[in-house]
């Protein structure tokens, strides 16, 4: 099994009524070289402006990305590449990522490679720290990379994050098996 960490932007709180602007992966090991950025044109007309404008995308940007469909063929031979056995979708925030990326996968591909289930990287640390009320705290002490709302870059971060606990005593089997 790979853990794949993972970053979404969108134009608005929730998949279906809105739609996904980009997204990023990284597998979590050591060298973090491993990484997909996937760009999906809008599915929906709504959108909210102060949500594109987190990832410096405007709408007229936005409507010229690519295909979603196309895109996220590409991202489940990417998953399927990186990660032949069980890929573990691992975000900051599942609840909002996982949502986007699974409603896509099942919109147009039917499946999500993920399947029904994700983690959460400041429960990991929580965990790892003994304390439900650090939950935050992991942000600025382990990540690296700047947090920019380029979702590799944030994916990335959290990727950092994971190996930093990796190395205070979280058991995570990195090793794809």
């Amino acid at each position: 099994m790979s853990f794949i960490s993972m970053d979404v932007e969108s134009d608005g709180p929730c998949p279906g009524l809105y739609s996904m602007v980009s997204f990023g992966a990284v597998v979590v090991e050591p060298e973090l070289n491993r990484t997909f950025y996937g760009q999906t044109a809008p599915i929906s007309d709504l959108w909210i402006p102060g949500a594109l404008s987190v990832s410096s995308t405007t709408r007229e940007m936005h409507l010229k990305f690519q295909d979603p469909e196309r895109t996220m063929r590409e991202f489940a031979s990417w998953v399927r590449w990186v990660s032949p056995n069980k890929p573990v979708f691992i975000s900051d925030n599942p609840a909002f990522d996982w949502s986007f990326i699974n409603y896509y996968f099942h919109r147009f591909l039917k499946e999500n490679p993920f399947g029904h289930s994700a983690r959460r990287i400041g429960d990991l640390y929580c965990g790892l720290v003994k304390d439900a009320g650090r939950n935050h705290e992991w942000k600025k002490r382990l990540r690296k990379t700047v947090h920019t709302h380029h979702p590799v870059d944030d994916a990335k971060g959290n990727a950092e994050a994971i190996l930093e606990m990796q190395k205070m005593g979280l058991k995570i089997n990195l090793e794809g098996k």
